[in-house]
């Protein structure tokens, strides 16, 4: 299914909770870079957690993304935020691109790693309370561009894990991280599912541990909202477990995780959206 992105000025997903101080983004790519770094060409070639990729697909599907990312940024805050996304297949568009990548020196794409990495965190630790809240281009349409950084991050941390763990490394987890990570990938699969059509709504309340967090996703029709439980409607049910846990399992690295039946349809919408689940 394509992604339909929401473009204008009527954000498909918000959300209210927020980590303070620096975005996490930038921590995280720069450790990224050293743990890259720190990998030798033989494990370049072996297999990740993403089926048919490499260690070196992973990373130069992130090379691509950094400079998308840089640029949506840098065209949001001049106030023409782009369109890029409107035909893109988040399984076939991404597949195309790693084949263009195939062939690519290891030293060559951990270098374009490296300095989009840099210019990607230039660009947001420039930004000022006006810059974070321009609208720019992420895969669910027109965000802010503090959401934009919120879907680089959860895109390159999951990542980052789907390259280490085959290797029999443990990825470091950052609370910062971990928590816009659990907070944004939690609305993503139901941004995506209403904007390919869906009509369905509720709230899903999330409780996580290490580090602990509360929240409730509701859907409404029109867009997801992503609150402080507490502030939030009653849910129909919660899903619990660790927040690295609850990231993976939202972002359909472990579709066969239990969760309660009542909310399945909510657990499920990025495994859906990637053809794991129909």
């Amino acid at each position: 299914m394509q992604l339909n992105p929401r473009y204008g000025d009527e954000p498909v997903v918000v959300v209210e909770l927020r980590v303070g101080g620096e975005h996490p983004l930038v921590a995280q790519r720069r450790r990224m870079v050293e743990v890259l770094g720190a990998l030798d060409d033989a494990d370049w070639c072996r297999p990740s957690r993403c089926a048919g990729w490499s260690v070196h697909d992973v990373v130069g599907h992130l090379v691509t993304t950094n400079d998308f990312w840089d640029l949506s940024i840098q065209a949001g805050l001049a106030g023409a935020p782009t369109r890029f996304l409107s035909t893109f297949d988040p399984v076939a568009s991404p597949a195309a691109l790693a084949d263009q990548h195939r062939g690519t020196s290891v030293r060559d794409t951990r270098s374009r790693f490296a300095d989009g990495s840099a210019a990607l965190a230039e660009t947001i630790e420039g930004l000022d309370d006006t810059g974070w809240e321009a609208l720019a281009e992420a895969p669910p349409g027109h965000v802010p561009v503090r959401l934009v950084a919120d879907h680089a991050l959860w895109d390159a941390w999951v990542h980052e894990r789907d390259i280490l763990l085959p290797l029999g490394q443990e990825p470091v987890v950052d609370d910062d991280e971990v928590l816009t990570c659990l907070r944004y990938g939690a609305a993503l699969g139901q941004a995506f599912m209403l904007c390919a059509g869906s009509t369905t709504t509720g709230a899903m309340g999330v409780r996580a541990r290490d580090p602990s967090d509360e929240l409730v996703v509701t859907v409404d029709g029109r867009s997801v909202r992503v609150t402080e439980a507490a502030a939030g409607p009653a849910p129909v049910g919660w899903l619990e477990g660790s927040a690295v846990d609850l990231v993976e399992m939202l972002s359909a690295r472990d579709v066969d995780a239990v969760r309660p039946a009542t909310l399945e349809w909510f657990a499920s919408g990025l495994a859906t959206v990637f053809d794991q689940e129909t």
